[in-house]
């Protein structure tokens, strides 16, 4: 003990980056010297990025080693550890959130922690809009609603501008508005005339955008949040623009009819939709395939989509995956979609398809009550049967994978690197939504890094929402 107790401090740090969480807090123990050596902030910033990669603590460091790496490596792995147990009370606590008097059409996180800076303090903010009219922001960890619009017409769909913080509603009277996230306060109306409507909150070149799909099959742009038309386009003539995306750097709005199986989707280049030259065409195409039922832009590519058509009868199906790029010359700009993958997908005849995508390359396809996960080339490396009744919804992060069901339950399953076929997922446990004889079962999910939030459609027409917090 005597040679290691000499040894310098330098050499000592050296020797504890070898070593592991618990072995590192067993060697602070030791001495004063190597109590010392282990606080280092340099190692548990270390283990902090290569076990995340994405953390930055560096506005919540104090002197005092209240907020420092350790704390944040040791919070943080704390909560995790609880969100892969998943046992009830010890590790979260679920709020049942009652107020809306109508169907929930949607609802979406305005605020959350997003597990990259302060998992030390978090008050995640849920808005929700109902059919009866209201739009609802909820305090998720008090369980309690933080403002409620007035009734009006029964809503259709909502999204959020979490970096204005401002909620945007459309109702069946044709009639979109934005909200101010704080306190509900309304900012503008735009009267779009259609009764149903698909929304896409967008950002671009610093710049806020609503991207609106009409049930006549166009797209309409405008500013947010005071809802002033930038440009208008025909997608599908006559068949309902119900699927928006946006692509990762923000170039590309991916538009399709999941109602018109003989129509091909089209992406549009981001600048000629939300700032349209008098002297310039609109830049955009059609993609090589007929129909869409499900697509999805891979979040850790610039602009790599996934795609799986669909001609109505739902049973072996093409997934499609496709980079897109912009090929421009002196007199003009042309998108290009080049086909990097295509696979068939097994798809049963009476469910809907969901389909979500996790870094690169990891492509995850709900059906039925079965959950699939692919590389984009098409190698199936986990395949799951865990729900009595279909998946509705999907939430997918970095660390977790959550399925909202029809038979009432949610079910988590975390990522974890296979040897053999690399990343994949691990199933952990069911989160239960209450009872049957209230309740038609989930159908929608979202979460943030520490909460997970599903709509429960209920016998009565009141829909609830039920949170459940993961307590740090």
């Amino acid at each position: 003990m005597e040679i290691w107790q000499s040894l310098p401090l330098d050499c000592l740090i050296s020797i504890f980056s070898l070593l592991q969480e618990e072995d590192l807090i067993r060697a602070s123990t030791v001495c004063k010297d190597w109590c010392y050596a282990a606080e280092t902030p340099w190692l548990w910033r270390r283990m902090c990025l290569q076990r995340w990669s994405f953390c930055n603590v560096s506005q919540h460091l104090s002197d005092t080693g209240t907020h420092s790496w350790k704390a944040y490596y040791l919070r943080r792995s704390h909560l995790e550890m609880k969100m892969k147990t998943g046992r009830s009370c010890a590790d979260y606590t679920c709020k049942t959130l009652r107020g809306h008097t109508g169907r929930v059409v949607g609802f979406e996180y305005l605020s959350g922690n997003d597990g990259r800076s302060d998992v030390w303090k978090s008050s995640p903010v849920v808005c929700s809009a109902s059919t009866d009219g209201t739009v609802k922001a909820w305090d998720i960890h008090k369980g309690v609603s933080v403002w409620s619009s007035p009734a009006q017409s029964p809503m259709q769909d909502i999204t959020v501008d979490p970096g204005q913080s401002v909620v945007v509603t459309s109702d069946s009277a044709g009639t979109i508005k934005t909200w101010k996230g704080s306190s509900g306060e309304e900012l503008a109306c735009f009267l779009s005339g259609f009764s149903e409507t698909t929304l896409l909150a967008f950002s671009y070149k610093d710049s806020s955008f609503l991207m609106v799909g009409t049930v006549v099959g166009s797209l309409l742009a405008l500013t947010c949040p005071a809802l002033c038309e930038v440009s208008r386009h025909v997608v599908c003539d006559s068949f309902r623009l119900n699927l928006l995306l946006s692509s990762p750097d923000k170039k590309w709005i991916f538009t399709a009819s999941k109602e018109n199986f003989n129509s091909s989707p089209k992406v549009f280049y981001s600048e000629s939709v939300c700032c349209p030259a008098e002297d310039e065409d609109i830049v955009c195409d059609s993609l090589p395939v007929s129909g869409c039922c499900a697509a999805v832009f891979l979040p850790s590519q610039p602009a790599r989509l996934a795609v799986i058509q669909s001609d109505g009868l739902f049973t072996n199906k093409t997934l499609a995956v496709f980079d897109l790029a912009l090929k421009e010359s002196k007199y003009k700009k042309e998108p290009q979609a080049q086909q990097v993958a295509c696979f068939g997908v097994e798809l049963s005849q009476r469910s809907d398809v969901v389909l979500e995508a996790r870094g690169n390359s990891t492509l995850l396809v709900a059906d039925g009550n079965h959950l699939k996960v692919y590389t984009f080339k098409g190698e199936l490396v986990a395949s799951f049967q865990d729900h009595l009744q279909p998946i509705s919804a999907l939430c997918v992060d970095s660390f977790r994978v959550v399925t909202a069901s029809r038979d009432l339950s949610l079910r988590v399953l975390t990522w974890r690197n296979d040897p053999e076929h690399g990343l994949t997922l691990e199933s952990q446990y069911h989160l239960l939504g209450g009872s049957f004889t209230r309740s038609r079962g989930f159908t929608n999910v979202a979460c943030d890094y520490s909460s997970i939030v599903a709509s429960a459609e209920s016998l009565d027409g009141k829909d609830v929402l039920k949170a459940y917090t993961f307590d740090f």
